[in-house]
């Protein structure tokens, strides 16, 4: 049974003449994930800068790498991906979500050099002490207002929300990581957005605020 697998193409300028190079790398990564024997679910294309992360094909796949199972993505060549620091960051996406890239110009898994491997794992080591203490001081912050007398079960539901909808699951570190960038509110919101999640500017804002008095806790 063949695996599944994404098809990503891109070129840096909206000119009518390169239209036809989208479709010849689509064409040319149909038969190559062929080859390799994986069947395509989604082919998603890009006239874009690979500078920039901000691009709807690139977006949308990321979205669909989270929300499906797909075990790689297919590119002409690691510059279609992206360039410069936006290269390292999805090479990581990739390789966090545990996504193989083929690139034809290799014929087959993408090449790394040294540094490229010593990066992505600093990176995944970094990301993952990250979680652990803020885990671990959001937790030391509910103790304490739990100690406090704070009770869950009658304060996450239905305060501030007449409804009594659940809370949002957003992902805090992220939101908290983004802040830190230098994003606003509103800029977080759409970047979670592209990754899948229901957050509005109004929520991230919240959730990083209580963030915040946790931490001063």
């Amino acid at each position: 049974m063949k695996k599944n697998a994404f098809i990503y193409c891109r070129v840096s300028t909206t000119k009518d003449t390169q239209e036809s190079s989208l479709e010849r790398q689509e064409e040319e990564l149909m038969k190559f994930a062929f080859q390799q024997s994986y069947k395509v679910d989604g082919v998603f294309t890009d006239q874009h800068s690979g500078y920039e992360m901000d691009r709807d094909g690139l977006l949308e796949m990321l979205n669909s790498i989270k929300t499906e199972k797909v075990e790689a993505v297919f590119i002409q060549d690691e510059t279609r991906l992206g360039r410069g620091h936006a290269r390292i960051a999805l090479l990581h996406v990739m390789k966090k979500y545990d996504v193989k890239v083929y690139t034809l110009s290799d014929q087959g898994p993408i090449a790394l050099n040294d540094m490229d491997d010593m990066v992505l794992e600093i990176l995944a080591i970094v990301e993952e002490y990250q979680r652990k203490i803020h885990n671990a001081k959001i937790k030391r912050g509910m103790k304490r207002a739990v100690d406090n007398g704070y009770k869950p079960e009658k304060n996450l539901k239905g305060k501030g929300n007449p409804d009594g909808r659940e809370r949002l699951d957003l992902p805090i570190d992220q939101i908290v990581s983004l802040k830190t960038n230098g994003l606003t509110f509103s800029e977080i919101a759409v970047t979670l957005q592209g990754f899948g999640y229901q957050a509005s500017k109004a929520t991230v804002h919240r959730r990083f605020k209580e963030y915040e008095r946790l931490m001063e806790d």
